[in-house]
């Protein structure tokens, strides 16, 4: 059963720390709850992942965002115990990771598990196919499967007439997408991409962006995607974690990270976001009752109306298209709501949802 709610991947109260006092750093940590500068001062430590806590359902992209040193790479290593967690619990598809055993923990990254770095490490001495192939190689898979495999995810991203080529004739993004491929070869139910388009042109970056998310979905995978930009995790993202020294600091959708920043920090990152295409008219939208009261010469059924999820500049076009400074929003024939031109203007500044409008 493919169930949209289903949990693949847990993450419980992780920590990773470095250094060669972790143990007794790890022990402070659970004893006394020593920060991240604390366990620097008294065990000269460095702490990676701080606390973290996170879940991925099935059919997601989940991306987690942070400048350099945020933890965001340290943390997808954990993930598929690349790296050992210090304190926390990981489990994938209802396993602990930490509790598998070296073959068990192969056989997840094999089968249920594929993982594409911004370095693709192509084999340069193997054509296009061979590389979509190795993973299926060294389980084993005999070769007229493992090519055939190998070329069908060739064709899903785009490089069907590559494969007798060679990794130094492909462009960046041609490599990138063998890179997907010989993950999506594998027909892992997760994706890890640690930065994947982040050396790559805008125009490029863009386009693998999109590729990305469109496949990913039409294949029902759930991937967990790190970037540093903003813009690229909203653009792939379902929901977004974003992480600073080692903490992540807030969890939603974009449209909630726009709108309710934690924090001074978040504020900071999405200041110059263009909210768009972001705020949803649900956002922004007023009760009826209290429309009723303050515009009491508008008929609300007389309205243009518009669905919950129409983004601002749907809502501008139809505000522009009326003679009336009101857009009625209904759900199941029924208004719910209106969004007025005062509402939009606070949607593009991305001003708090429901602020009272002034006396």
């Amino acid at each position: 059963m493919n169930d949209s709610n289903e949990v693949l991947i847990d993450c419980q109260n992780v920590w990773k720390i470095f250094g060669a006092r972790a143990p007794a750093a790890i022990q402070a940590v659970a004893d006394r709850g020593l920060s991240k500068k604390q366990i620097l001062q008294d065990f000269n430590c460095v702490v990676g992942v701080s606390d973290a806590s996170l879940h991925v359902r099935r059919g997601e992209i989940f991306c987690i965002m942070g400048l350099s040193g945020s933890g965001k790479s340290t943390l997808i290593r954990l993930l598929n115990r690349l790296i050992e967690p210090s304190l926390g619990t990981i489990t994938v598809k209802g396993k602990d990771v930490a509790r598998l055993n070296a073959a068990q923990l192969r056989d997840m990254r094999a089968r249920n598990i594929g993982m594409v770095f911004q370095s693709v490490a192509l084999l340069p001495n193997r054509t296009v196919l061979e590389n979509a192939a190795f993973g299926l190689e060294v389980r084993g898979v005999a070769k007229d499967e493992r090519h055939k495999t190998a070329r069908a995810a060739l064709e899903k991203v785009g490089l069907a007439d590559w494969t007798a080529r060679y990794p130094n004739e492909l462009s960046g993004g041609m490599q990138q997408r063998v890179g997907l491929a010989r993950a999506l070869a594998a027909d892992p139910e997760i994706i890890l991409m640690d930065e994947p388009f982040s050396a790559l042109d805008p125009l490029i970056r863009r386009q693998l962006q999109d590729e990305f998310r469109q496949l990913t979905k039409s294949l029902g995978k759930s991937a967990v995607f790190i970037t540093h930009d903003l813009e690229e995790a909203i653009r792939i993202g379902d929901r977004i974690a974003i992480m600073k020294d080692g903490v992540i600091v807030q969890v939603g959708t974009a449209e909630e990270i726009v709108t309710k920043p934690a924090d001074d920090y978040v504020s900071d990152f999405v200041a110059g976001i263009s909210r768009i295409h972001l705020v949803k008219a649900h956002s922004v939208m007023q009760p009826v009752a209290k429309f009723r009261a303050s515009h009491p010469q508008h008929d609300v059924e007389a309205l243009l109306r518009t669905s919950p999820d129409a983004d601002i500049g749907e809502l501008i076009d139809l505000t522009m298209q009326s003679n009336r400074d009101a857009v009625a929003v209904v759900e199941n024939g029924t208004v719910i709501g209106v969004v007025t031109t005062r509402a939009l203007l606070r949607g593009v500044a991305g001003t708090p949802e429901h602020e009272p409008a002034a006396a």
